[in-house]
């Protein structure tokens, strides 16, 4: 699940962009307002971390351009400005969270899955389709009447995405998005593949369904 993150302080970015990656997050980061604007404009984000205050600008501007641009991506204010005016501003021009520096790590990601949950229409930690259930805490997925069973990074990524946007066709190119951040090298092209199969080792050949020539899609029933 990629995210990106737009903060203008190198070491506070490079350290959250680390601990989002422990927790299953891809990061692509962005120092100012015009990179942040560019990788929007080209990349797929399940949710964006914003700061206010940018060497080109003010954060604030940015997001009322993406919501007057009916940009539904969850946001997220992280911020020094910590008035009760800041977060209503920040809230009232388009924000879905606001959180102010210094803060917990946890507190951070609580936030996050909170969000997350909320736009794919889940309740829990724990994603339950078609006898599939993904513990989003532990990285581990489990079939109904079965034990838990540890996932890889990369495996935790690919299930979450698919159970998180079940019932649509997503193609290789739209999963490896999800899979590798843009600093990272170059994907192989069967990589997709190698993981569905595993997955599907796990979990039976039926919940991760093929569309010949369009993509993968997990069935929700």
């Amino acid at each position: 699940m990629k995210l990106l993150l737009l903060e203008d302080d190198d070491l506070l970015a490079e350290s959250l962009a680390e601990s989002l990656k422990d927790n299953g997050y891809l990061v692509d980061l962005a120092a100012t307002l015009k990179a942040a604007k560019s990788l929007m404009a080209t990349e797929h984000y399940e949710l964006a971390i914003l700061d206010i205050g940018l060497p080109d600008g003010s954060g604030l501007d940015l997001l009322a351009q993406w919501r007057k641009q009916k940009r539904a991506t969850p946001i997220l204010i992280l911020t020094a400005r910590d008035t009760w005016e800041d977060k209503v501003i920040g809230l009232e021009t388009g924000a879905d969270d606001y959180l102010t520096k210094p803060f917990h790590e946890a507190e951070l990601m609580a936030r996050l899955k909170a969000l997350l949950r909320r736009q794919s229409g889940q309740l829990s930690q724990v994603v339950t389709l078609n006898g599939v259930s993904l513990d989003g805490a532990g990285q581990r997925v489990c079939k109904e009447g079965e034990a838990w069973r540890s996932l890889t990074a990369t495996e935790f990524r690919l299930l979450r995405y698919l159970m998180l946007h079940p019932d649509r066709i997503h193609s290789k190119e739209q999963l490896l998005e999800q899979l590798y951040a843009l600093e990272q090298d170059a994907a192989a092209p069967n990589l997709v593949e190698v993981y569905v199969a595993r997955l599907r080792r796990y979990l039976g050949k039926s919940i991760i369904q093929t569309r010949r020539g369009q993509g993968y899609y997990f069935a929700s029933h």
